[in-house]
């Protein structure tokens, strides 16, 4: 699997799109707005009221959540700066929304023109940043600005996604991730695929921030030191159920499925502070551990199983087609979604967030 060209969340504004079953992102997004105003309040600050902030929001996908990150960052800085009393001129805003190239970065583009007229509307909107969005196609696990041009770097729910499937040396057998039944090589090539890509992430961001520069980083995660617990694991457990029991009657080739793995790491905070630590180009301020319930996809009176299952499918679509192809699509999703209904009745299924803020030294 090429993992640049198939990673990607379902374009477009249609039923299955990420653009409309991405409630759950916007709900944790919502979580870390503290984390986010604290370390604006420390940058703007510590900068001493700059005319320009250059911002980039990597891993951005596609739909509303993509510029509901920039309309937070803007009111965080305008509530700054009136808090604070501050005379100065609203700074001008460059934001950098980053994803793989095969991202749809046309539904944001086509909503700027109103994301910018709502700025338009906010309260003393003559003294409101003015804001610039540049689109950045590519691997965050690259270079992809001027060395010390960015002051702010924002991810939420994309670093658990990993460069490439991890090598293994013995097959993954019925599995599609890591999980209990899975050999004890593939636990350790995913983890150290996770170390290798989160390292070079830092040794990116840290040439293209400026000293004193922040950075506010959300991963799907755990907070367990076992990388094959549930809080993590669930949800791929259902898929791979769904796969299996295709397998089972024939529907799916079980070397294709065995040859099926999901480049994906949920890190804990210790696996996440030890990598930023060992890079060594930034302090941390604080690493947090929250919960949302897998319930958080659907508003209000909406079938709550159902709605999780759109989500996930939003999310894994591209990976399924790339590798089983179109023929099981439907089949698979309608299975998966039976899983993860009969879940949620029974349980109160969640997933870790962990969110770290750090600074990068001077």
């Amino acid at each position: 699997m090429d993992v640049a060209q198939v990673l990607r969340m379902n374009g477009g504004e249609g039923d299955y799109s990420y653009s409309n079953n991405s409630l759950l992102q916007r709900k944790v997004i919502s979580m870390t707005k503290p984390i986010i105003e604290d370390a604006l309040t420390n940058l703007y600050c510590g900068m001493n009221f700059p005319q320009t902030l250059t911002m980039a929001d990597l891993g951005c996908s596609s739909g509303p959540n993509a510029l509901l990150v920039a309309s937070e960052l803007v009111k965080s800085i305008d509530k700054i700066r009136q808090k604070l009393g501050s005379n100065n001129e609203a700074p001008e805003i460059q934001m950098y929304p980053n994803d793989l190239p095969h991202n749809d970065f046309n539904t944001i583009f086509h909503s700027v023109p109103k994301f910018q007229n709502n700025l338009m509307r906010m309260p003393n909107s003559s003294c409101s940043p003015q804001f610039y969005v540049c689109g950045v196609p590519g691997s965050f696990y690259t270079r992809l600005f001027l060395r010390k041009s960015i002051h702010f770097v924002y991810s939420s729910y994309s670093l658990m996604w990993l460069s490439q499937v991890p090598d293994m040396t013995s097959t993954n057998k019925g599995n599609i991730y890591m999980s209990t039944a899975s050999p004890p090589n593939a636990i350790k090539a995913y983890y150290e695929q996770f170390q290798k890509d989160f390292l070079m992430f830092l040794k990116c961001r840290a040439e293209e921030m400026v000293p004193g520069g922040h950075m506010v980083l959300t991963i799907l995660g755990r907070q367990s030191d076992d990388p094959c617990s549930k809080e993590c694991c669930y949800v791929w457990d259902l898929l791979a159920a769904s796969l299996n029991d295709m397998v089972s009657e024939g529907l799916v080739e079980e070397e294709k499925l065995d040859s099926f793995n999901i480049p994906q790491y949920t890190p804990s905070p210790k696996e996440v502070r030890k990598e930023v630590e060992k890079e060594g180009s930034f302090s941390i301020n604080c690493v947090e551990v929250t919960e949302v319930n897998w319930d958080a996809c659907t508003s209000d009176g909406d079938d709550q199983g159902y709605n999780m299952g759109k989500c996930m499918r939003a999310v894994a679509e591209p990976l399924l087609l790339s590798h089983f192809g179109e023929l099981i699509i439907e089949e698979v999703f309608e299975r998966y979604t039976n899983h993860i209904k009969i879940s949620m009745a029974k349980e109160k299924t969640k997933l870790v967030n962990v969110t770290v803020s750090m600074t990068r030294k001077i």
